[in-house]
Order: C-alpha cells, then sequence, then structure tokens
C-alpha cells in the first residue's frame, strides 16, 4: 500500500511547486531514491498532463563517473543532458544519500571536471533561469544518523516539515521582499568576530516559499561584488564535495576572500581557489522554516532554519545578478539564535533580527509561531 505521505509530498512538489500543465516537459531526476516515490511523480505528471522525462541515478555509480571522468567523456555527457535540459519547462530533483561522504575520495581536478562542463551548463546556467524546477532530500538512514535521530523519528519529521503550509509562508514573506528590496547596506554581526557589511542596493530580491527547494523558507539576493568587508564564523557544519567542514571563518576585502579558515583549512582554499570567482560572494539568504530548528548537515534543511542566514561563495543566481561566476556555489550557513550564540541583522542601520526573531512589526510574521 503506498505511503499517504509520498503521495502528499509528489502533489506537492507536481502541483504547488511546479504547476504541472498539460503539455509541460518535466525532466524527473532521482538519485538513491526508492522506486515507489519515483512512480507516483510519474503518475502524478501524467494525471497533470504533462510529460515526465525520467533519469535514475546513484551516488556509487556518479563515484565511479568521476573518478574515470575525462574531460571529453563530461563533455559528451553534458551536451546529452544540455540537450534534455532545454526541452523542461519543469524539472524536479530528488536526492537521496545512503552515505554522505560517498565522494569524499575524488581528487579535486575530477569535481571541477564535472562542475564546469555538466553541472554549470545544466543546471546552473540552463535549468535555474529557464525552469519551474524544485529539488528536495529523501530521507534515508544516513541522513537520520547525521541529524542524530531515529530513522522512523527522522521520516515523521520529514515528511512533517516538507508539506507544511507553504502558501501561508509565502504571504508573510512579502514584506521582508519589499523591505530588503528598498535597502541598501546590511550588516551582521554574530558569534565569534562575526561583523560584516555590505550593500544589496539594485539587487534583485526573491523568495522561495516551496516553489525551488523543498524543505523552503528563505529570502535572498546577492550583495554588490566587491561591496563586501569584514569577518563572518558559520556555526553551522557543512558539506561540500564529501567532505565534511566546521567554524568556516572568511574574512572579506572589497568583496574578497583574503583569509580562510576551518577544521579543513587545506580543502576550503582548495575549493575556493577553484576559480576566480569562488571568493566572491553569490548569494545572501535568510532562513526562517519554523520546523528546521537544529543542523542536519544537509544544506537544503540547514540554509531555511529559523534564525539562520546563509552567505555564499561562488556563482550567483541570474535572477538576482551580481556579476560573480564561478562553478562554485557553496551555502554556508550562520545560525543567530541564543543557543549559538545569538547575533544581529541590520538594514541600513537599523536593527530588524536579534538573536534569530525579527523584532519590527512589519516582519513578524516569518517569526515560527506565525508560521506553524
Amino acid at each position: 500500500m503506498l505511503d499517504p505521505r509520498i503521495s502528499k509530498l509528489a502533489h506537492t512538489l507536481v502541483h504547488y511547486s511546479c504547476r504541472v500543465q498539460p503539455g509541460d516537459k518535466v525532466f524527473i531526476e532521482v538519485v538513491d531514491v526508492p522506486h515507489v516515490f519515483t512512480c507516483e511523480l510519474i503518475r502524478l505528471t501524467r494525471q497533470a498532463g504533462g510529460i515526465p522525462m525520467v533519469k535514475l541515478d546513484s551516488n556509487e555509480v556518479k563515484r565511479a563517473l568521476l573518478l574515470h571522468g575525462t574531460e571529453e567523456s563530461w563533455r559528451t555527457v553534458g551536451q546529452a543532458e544540455l540537450q534534455l535540459m532545454k526541452q523542461a519547462n519543469c524539472y524536479i530533483g530528488a536526492r537521496g544519500s545512503y552515505n554522505i561522504s560517498e565522494l569524499s575520495d575524488v581528487p579535486k581536478e575530477q569535481q571541477d571536471l564535472y562542475e564546469k562542463l555538466l553541472f554549470q551548463p545544466v543546471h546552473l546556467d540552463t535549468r535555474v533561469p529557464n525552469t519551474r524546477w524544485v529539488v528536495l532530500r529523501w530521507p534515508t538512514a544516513s541522513m537520520a544518523q547525521q541529524a542524530e535521530m531515529s530513522t522512523e523519528a527522522f521520516e515523521d519529521f520529514f515528511f512533517h516539515v516538507c508539506t507544511l503550509d507553504y502558501g501561508k509562508m509565502d504571504a508573510a514573506m512579502q514584506p521582508l521582499i519589499s523591505w530588503l528590496g528598498r535597502t541598501d547596506r546590511v550588516r551582521l554581526k554574530g558569534p565569534g568576530d562575526t561583523d560584516i557589511t555590505f550593500s544589496v542596493k539594485n539587487i534583485p530580491v526573491v523568495g522561495c516559499s516551496g516553489r525551488r527547494n523543498i524543505p523552503d523558507g528563505e529570502v535572498f539576493t546577492a550583495p554588490v561584488k566587491e561591496s563586501v568587508n569584514g569577518v563572518i564564523q558559520y556555526n553551522v557544519p557543512t558539506i561540500y564535495r564529501g567532505e565534511t567542514h566546521h567554524q568556516i571563518r572568511l574574512e572579506f576585502k572589497d568583496g574578497k576572500v583574503v583569509n580562510a579558515s576551518s577544521s579543513n583549512t587545506a580543502k576550503l582554499n582548495e575549493v575556493l581557489d577553484s576559480d576566480p570567482g569562488a571568493r566572491y560572494i553569490g548569494e545572501f539568504a535568510i532562513g526562517f522554516n519554523p520546523y528546521c530548528t537544529k543542523p542536519m548537515k544537509d544544506i537544503l534543511f540547514d540554509e531555511k532554519m529559523a534564525g539562520s542566514i546563509h552567505f555564499t561563495p561562488g556563482n550567483c543566481y541570474k535572477e538576482t545578478d551580481n556579476g560573480n561566476r564561478s562553478s562554485v556555489h557553496w551555502d554556508m550557513v550562520l545560525s543567530q539564535v541564543p543557543e549559538r550564540g545569538g547575533g544581529e541583522i541590520y538594514f541600513d542601520g537599523l536593527l530588524v533580527r536579534k538573536d534569530g526573531r525579527f523584532i519590527v512589526e512589519e516582519l513578524a510574521g516569518l517569526n515560527p509561531e506565525n508560521l506553524t
């Protein structure tokens, strides 16, 4: 018997997130996900009149391809997937992981080939600006272990957070979109020596309420490329290219990361040296999902945590274009709730959020008790 939670989640992705219409071509890409969920996505896509195009993948297979890939092979595969993506009106990406460190021993140069010749042109340059897309993680025992929860408890949490009332969230975030859109200077303060300033003047602002990510709950923009100055110390663990980093600290001068350290400083700088744009910021976002309350070492959850921000080295999104281009897009998260050291957000000198809670009436609808 089909778990009704699976059907409800698939319905959210097809009808709310992607708004599939008759004739839409829907690229469904699943990685280490049970077939029952993929089949339900196919059924609901067809029921909506869409045309499903399905790619099944696994991290174990991807590791083999990365290890043995060449420029010619990735260029060939990238061109094939690019043609498929160019046909798509919608994209649903569901990604499971039986081992979060599956790709940790893939050499940097092999990772770079994949990101340059497939991920960048297919996803960042084509899928993101040209399709109605949504991505999500699939709950696995590996994810439950990361979250330090039992498998059953994690599954209950996962389906709860992924099927909340995103329409209500969408209405509540409109004042923040408007306010950030008329802001020039932003200042962030937080644990350690975090004190950073930048401009967002004339950069578009985008709200995310289940249309792009599940779970969701953020408003994002990008800093003016060379305006970032100061220090930020992230207090949420992050995984990139299979490596876990704790306490990443970045120091900026005129937009560029001039000093970077973490629990794995060599690997951190290896990524930041991937190309010139990797040392500039491509995204600034404010998170407010009321059910995401603690780090899980999974960025699609962690970047949405209530009371958090993420400040992202690498490529910007075209919707919030600040001119930065890179094969890297690494969402790094700072939680400003009291139990993680607190913190403040200022818009043009006015304190708007303190210790993870919006303190101005116009934005209070985004505090957790008003979204649940």
